[in-house]
């Protein structure tokens, strides 16, 4: 028996939604860590996020990242990037066209930090930014830090290299596997036009 979002946009869009807000919150969601693709002319490149929000009505999603990332001089230089999440068990891919915006010391920033744990602010208390060379393996902490021995009130240093990357969704390409057949949509949110393809 296939499922009700077969052939139906509209429930369609209501799995796509129910699993990006899910992903939210749920650890093991598949969809939690999705494949973030920004770049600029020849510089096109991928890695791995976290999902930190899903929100339907703005058309958006977002991800927290360090401000001396190299992404966000791409994200500069070229705010178009790409997301993709694929779910194995669900066998449900989707391919989202974005533009993200860059918050850092705003508003968004503040409430983001605020909800953001204890144990996940040693990432942005890095002496040097991700990526920058070094002549050791290192984790880029002080060892004090790398061992979790400091306090809340002094994780709050991480701030300044704290950033959100709010993505505004252009489009969703969504994929369904099935024995009986695959199926294949495109939904623009831009135009609120939404197309079967074939898969």
């Amino acid at each position: 028996m296939q499922p009700v979002y077969y052939e139906d946009f509209t429930e369609i869009k209501k799995k796509i939604w129910s699993m990006l807000d899910d992903a939210v919150t749920n650890r093991s969601s598949q969809f939690r860590i999705p494949t973030f693709i920004c770049g600029n002319n020849n510089d096109i490149d991928g890695r791995i996020v976290v999902l930190r929000k899903s929100d339907q009505q703005n058309k958006l999603i977002q991800f927290h990242s360090d401000i001396r990332s190299d992404k966000i001089e791409l994200l500069k230089n070229n705010s178009n990037a790409a997301l993709l999440f694929y779910d194995k068990d669900e066998k449900i891919q989707i391919r989202l066209k974005v533009n993200c915006i860059i918050n850092h010391k705003n508003d968004v920033t503040k409430n983001s930090w605020e909800k953001t744990q204890h144990i996940s602010r040693k990432c942005y208390l890095v002496d040097k930014g991700p990526g920058t060379v070094s002549d050791v393996p290192t984790s880029g902490l002080k060892p004090e830090l790398d061992n979790f021995d400091y306090s809340k009130e002094q994780s709050e240093e991480g701030y300044k290299n704290f950033s959100v990357i709010q993505c505004k969704i252009k489009s969703i390409e969504w994929l369904y596997l099935a024995a009986k057949g695959h199926r294949r949509a495109r939904f623009d949110l831009v135009n609120d036009k939404n197309t079967w393809l074939i898969p």
